[in-house]
């Protein structure tokens, strides 16, 4: 695995402050593929820490660029990738994609779908539609559809969930595997 070093940025759009919060991997100038993780409507670097650390380590840093959303930072990066050939790869994270946006998807790259069975947020039927969406324009998925789960992941299930975004990730952006293997 390699090191994480963390930073801070602001930026003003719409007349509000935008934080952005960098994790980025460092090992001797090796270019790294990117992903841009966004979080859901509640926000914030506690629900991105975790997520963005493990993918740091894991050699994900400015190259291929990869979105990786939460909630409705899932719905933002299905819908950009719909309409933006640079993006690559999408983990979507409870969310889906907006009904509205389906007739200006132009394309969309591979999915990787992770949704709780009993999630009160974002009815797992948004999973489902999305699968629908994809299968019918002959794009790469794979989705796990936890039972019992709700709007997060912690423990067993997030650690499964982990694991199965690095190896999309390292999939679908082409990021070859470090000698530390995959420890989450």
């Amino acid at each position: 695995m390699y090191p994480v070093t963390q930073s801070q940025a602001s930026f003003i759009s719409g007349g509000k402050s935008i934080r952005l919060d960098s994790f980025l991997s460092s090992a001797n100038g090796k270019a790294f593929p990117a992903v841009v993780a966004l979080h859901g409507s509640g926000g914030g670097h506690t629900t991105m820490s975790e997520p963005a650390t493990l993918l740091a380590r894991h050699g994900f840093a400015a190259r291929r660029i990869g979105l990786l959303g939460f909630s409705l930072g899932a719905y933002l990066s299905l819908s950009n990738a719909g309409i933006d050939s640079r993006v690559q790869a999408v983990v979507e994270f409870f969310g889906g994609l907006p009904k509205e946006m389906k007739p200006f998807v132009r394309r969309i790259p591979p999915v990787l779908i992770l949704h709780g069975e009993s999630d009160p947020t974002v009815p797992v039927e948004e999973a489902y539609h999305l699968q629908q969406v994809l299968e019918g324009k002959g794009v790469p998925y794979e989705m796990q559809i936890y039972p019992g789960i709700g709007h997060s992941f912690t423990g067993e299930i997030w650690r499964d969930a982990g694991l199965r975004t690095l190896a999309f990730l390292k999939k679908h952006l082409g990021q070859s595997s470090d000698s530390s293997g995959t420890q989450v």
